[in-house]
C-alpha cells in the first residue's frame, strides 16, 4: 500500500500497532499526512500555495512523541530526520547551523533511494560479480564468453565446471585476493561534518581530492569476495544522478523533520546571555520552516513543503514563549497524556514490538522459555508508575530499566541454566525490585 492509499483512519490503525494511547496526537499526524496527498490532487496553480500544517507535540518524555513521528515517516516511506533544537546555535557562534538539518535529511533520502534502486540491479550485479570472481579463480583470465561461431575451448569448459562448483558452495573455503577501496582519510571523516555547513563547501568533497580513497589488496574467502564484488557492481549499475534527483524531490514533497526539545529554545530576552542565543536559534529556524532554499552539494532544496513536527515537555516554558512568527508556523498543537498503570500494562503486552515479546524472543535463542503471569505484569506496571511519580517521569522508558533489572540474573546465566522454563510471577518481581522501588534514592539512580 502506497502513501496515497492511506486514509487517516488507516494511518491511526497502523500507529496503534506500535504505540499505546495518544489518540489525539495520532489523529493530528494522520490528517497532516493525508493533507500531503490531498495537496497533490488540487490544481497545480493552487498546489504550491498550500503550506504543510506543522505540529507541536507537548508532553513529558517517554510518552510516544518521537515514536509517533518515526512510525509515521516509515508508513509514508518519507525521508525522516530527528534533530534536537538545542544542538543548534545562533549564526555567529560556534556550532551547527540550522540549514544542516536539511542537508542531513537529503543525505538520508539519497541513501534511502539508492537502497531501493539497488534491489532492482542486484541480480545483474550478481552475474557480473560471479564473472569477475571466476576471472580471479582461473589463472590466465579465461574469457567469460566465446566468440560466436567458434567452438568452446577447454578453458571455457573448465570455467563452467568452476561456476557450478562455486554455486554449490564447493569453493566457500578457498581464499582469493581482491582489490578493495579504502575509505578516505580519517581526518576527512572527523572534520567533514562539523562546522563547515555554513561555508557552502562540503569539506569531505574538498579534502577527498587531497586524500583520495586508495585501493588495497585483501585476501578473503570466496563468499565474502562475491559479496564485495556484487556490491561494487551494484554501485556501478545505479545511476546516482537519477538517485539524487529523486531524493531531492522526496525531501521537498515528503520530507519530515522532527525537531525535538523545542521548549529548550523558547524564551525571549533583550539582555545578553543564553536567552539571546535561544531567540537567535528561533530566528534562524523561522525562514527554513516558513519556506526557503537551502544550498547543498547535490543542488538546491526548497523547504516550503517539508513537514516539521516539533516536540517538547514544556515544563518550564509554553508554546506562547516562542517567537510569534514561529508560533504561527505550527498551527496544530496537541498535548500527549502522561502514561498510567493501565497504559504500562498495555505497552508491555499489546504492541507488535511489546517489551515482554522482545525479552521472550531474546531468551528463546538460549532455548529458554520465559513466561509472565498476569499479576507479574500488573506489578511491573505499578512499580513503573510509582517510580515515575517519585522521581523523574520518563514515561515508558522506565519499563526498559525495570525489565533489565528484573531479568539481569536470568539474562546473565541463561546459557548455563538447566531449568529451561522460567515463570515470572508477582512474588519474583517484588523480591527482585521492592527494596529498590521503596528506596527513593536507590530508584532514582538504578531504576
Amino acid at each position: 500500500m502506497t502513501q496515497q492509499n492511506f486514509t487517516p483512519r488507516e494511518i491511526v490503525d497502523s500507529l496503534d500497532r506500535f504505540i499505546i494511547g495518544q489518540d489525539q496526537a495520532k489523529r493530528c499526524v494522520a490528517i497532516a499526512l493525508r493533507n500531503r496527498w490531498r495537496r497533490q490532487q488540487v490544481p497545480e496553480d493552487l498546489r504550491d500555495e498550500i503550506a504543510p500544517k506543522n505540529i507541536i507535540m507537548m508532553g513529558p518524555t517517554g510518552v510516544g512523541k518521537t515514536e509517533i513521528a518515526r512510525r509515521l515517516a516509515a508508513l509514508a516511506n518519507s525521508p525522516f530526520h530527528k534533530v534536537e533544537a538545542t544542538k543548534f546555535t545562533e549564526v555567529g557562534y560556534v556550532g551547527r547551523d540550522v540549514e544542516s538539518m536539511i542537508r542531513d535529511l537529503l543525505e538520508l533520502a539519497i541513501k534511502m533511494v539508492k537502497e531501493e534502486r539497488m534491489v532492482f540491479v542486484m541480480e545483474k550485479a550478481g552475474i557480473r560479480a560471479e564473472e569477475r570472481l571466476l576471472d580471479l579463480l582461473l589463472p590466465g583470465r579465461v574469457p567469460a564468453t566465446v566468440p560466436e561461431g567458434q567452438p568452446e575451448s577447454p578453458g571455457a569448459e573448465t570455467r563452467e565446471k568452476l561456476r557450478r562448483l562455486l554455486r554449490s558452495g564447493g569453493l566457500d573455503k578457498r581464499e582469493v585476493e581482491i582489490q578493495v577501496r579504502e575509505h578516505a582519510s580519517s581526518f576527512v571523516e572527523i572534520f567533514s561534518g562539523h562546522g563547515a555547513e555554513g561555508m557552502d563547501i562540503n569539506l569531505k568533497d574538498m579534502m577527498g581530492g587531497l586524500f583520495p580513497g586508495r585501493k588495497k589488496t585483501k585476501k578473503v574467502e570466496v563468499p565474502e569476495a562475491l559479496e564485495i564484488l556484487t556490491q561494487e557492481e551494484a554501485d556501478r549499475l545505479v545511476d546516482m544522478d537519477t538517485v539524487t534527483s529523486d531524493a531531492i524531490h522526496r525531501v521537498e514533497q515528503n520530507g519530515i523533520i522532527f525537531l525535538d526539545e523545542i521548549d529548550k529554545i523558547a524564551g525571549r530576552s533583550s539582555t545578553q546571555g543564553p536567552d539571546v542565543s535561544r531567540e537567535g536559534v528561533q530566528r534562524d529556524l523561522l525562514p527554513i520552516i516558513e519556506g526557503t532554499t537551502v544550498t547543498t552539494k547535490h543542488g538546491m532544496i526548497k523547504t516550503d513543503h517539508v513537514l516539521f513536527i516539533a516536540a517538547g515537555a514544556f515544563h518550564a516554558a509554553k508554546p506562547s514563549d516562542l517567537l510569534p512568527e514561529l508560533q504561527g508556523r505550527f498551527p496544530i498543537r496537541v498535548e500527549l497524556e502522561p502514561l498510567t498503570r493501565e497504559d504500562f500494562v498495555r505497552i508491555l503486552t499489546e504492541p507488535e514490538n511489546a517489551l515482554i515479546k522482545q525479552y521472550t524472543e531474546l531468551l528463546q535463542t538460549e532455548n529458554l522459555t520465559l513466561s509472565f503471569t498476569g499479576d507479574a505484569i500488573q506489578t511491573i506496571a505499578s512499580m513503573a508508575e510509582e517510580v515515575n511519580s517519585k522521581t523523574e517521569n520518563i514515561g515508558a522508558r522506565r519499563l526498559h530499566t525495570i525489565m533489565e533489572r528484573l531479568l539481569e540474573d536470568i539474562s546473565f546465566s541463561a546459557p548455563d541454566l538447566t531449568e529451561k522454563n522460567i515463570v515470572i510471577d508477582a512474588k519474583r518481581v517484588r523480591d527482585r525490585l521492592s527494596s529498590i522501588v521503596g528506596n527513593e534514592d536507590l530508584s532514582r539512580y538504578i531504576l
